[in-house]
């Protein structure tokens, strides 16, 4: 999955730390979980180090082709990451995941599975035609309602649809988001009303600062998120919206990244610190709930990108801060990992039926397979350039 439009920002650069998570020995709660989408809940929770990305990064570090890097790598293990549960067939990762959630910490799920998934792009296009909204809801949301509602006595963060709606807001001349936009607006209302459960936050997906941070988009933006949130509802568990999921934007660097460009004076939002207040503005005259949640998992290098817009396996990236709710800012709830670093955006094989041109870029590192596959020198190389480091 990634963006599509000629707009990305940068990485979270000089933030601090906060040490890594640790599984600990305590299962799930006592009593059924509730959760007040009215306060930061990453004030009491910790991103859960799910098994599925702990048993990729133990893999990694077996196969390392520097030794000198196991130690640095196996922490890698120990921090929490959002678990994707981008098909049918992967909602079955679910089980082993909270089968070691402890009580203090908050299992991360990206709900990503649309009919016409990613229309601007191929790297991850999904399983689910566009016209498939019947088996959207009945095959992949309600499974994931009745697993939820199957573990009350745990907590839940949920990522709803990443790329969907802003791709509905910057890509509505392509015939491929015309055809998807009836499913987006349908599926994403539907997930928001099944999955607002008491053990849940939501966080829905609205890009970054370099897609809907243009000056032009901003207020479109929080009309067509404000629109598919009060046809849910207006779910009481959506506490706001996600940035820079699988991103690289920095969080607060001053001046941007492209801010030298030729069209930099028509986005203000140089940096996620300010697309989130802006966009928060925007939301709130809109009526959708104004928090946020933003990606920090490979922004911790700037100054790699030739355009906004390069989304795919960027080449120099490094691991960047770890989850914290310890942002500096009162709109962001927290710093998360919502890509598994190592995790591929999508194939260079030009030969590839999902071969997408961003990942054939000169920034872009090559070679690398299908979105989701593990790149395991790609993994090296974020370990390598983490900061903080390892």
């Amino acid at each position: 999955m990634k963006v599509t439009q000629t707009t990305a920002a940068l990485f979270a650069a000089g933030a601090t730390a906060a040490p890594s998570a640790k599984i600990q020995s305590r299962a799930a709660c006592s009593s059924a979980v509730t959760l007040d989408a009215t306060t930061n809940v990453w004030d009491s929770y910790t991103l859960h180090p799910n098994s599925f990305y702990r048993a990729e990064v133990t893999a990694a570090v077996a196969n390392l082709s520097d030794a000198s890097l196991s130690t640095a790598a196996a922490k890698v293990a120990d921090v929490g990451s959002f678990l994707w549960l981008d098909s049918i067939a992967n909602i079955a990762k679910f089980d082993d995941a909270v089968a070691d959630l402890p009580c203090e910490n908050i299992l991360g799920l990206v709900i990503y599975d649309l009919p016409g998934r990613d229309c601007a792009a191929k790297a991850s296009n999904g399983e689910l035609a566009a016209t498939d909204i019947a088996k959207y809801k009945t095959s992949y949301i309600d499974p994931i309602v009745a697993k939820i509602k199957a573990n009350p006595n745990s907590a839940f963060a949920l990522l709803i649809e990443p790329d969907s709606l802003p791709n509905l807001v910057t890509n509505s001349d392509l015939a491929t988001c015309q055809a998807a936009a009836s499913a987006y607006e349908t599926g994403v209302a539907y997930a928001l009303t099944n999955l607002n459960l008491p053990n849940v936050v939501m966080y829905v997906d609205a890009g970054h600062g370099g897609w809907l941070g243009w000056d032009a988009n901003l207020a479109p933006g929080a009309a067509e998120l404000a629109k598919v949130y009060k046809a849910a509802g207006s779910p009481a568990q959506v506490r706001g919206f996600a940035t820079n999921i699988a991103g690289w934007n920095s969080f607060d660097q001053t001046p941007g990244e492209f801010s030298g460009t030729s069209d930099a004076q028509y986005n203000s939002c140089q940096n996620e610190k300010t697309y989130i207040s802006k966009f928060s503005a925007a939301l709130s005259s809109a009526g959708f709930p104004t928090h946020a949640i933003t990606d920090t998992g490979r922004n911790a290098v700037t100054g790699l990108r030739l355009e906004w817009g390069d989304w795919c396996n960027v080449n120099g990236a490094g691991f960047g801060v770890r989850p914290t709710s310890d942002t500096g800012d009162e709109l962001t709830d927290a710093f998360v990992w919502g890509k598994p670093g190592g995790e591929s955006d999508g194939t260079s094989d030009t030969t590839a039926t999902r071969y997408d041109s961003f990942c054939g870029k000169d920034d872009a590192y090559k070679p690398s397979p299908e979105a989701g596959a593990w790149n395991q020198p790609y993994f090296e190389m974020l370990l390598k350039n983490a900061n903080p480091a390892f």
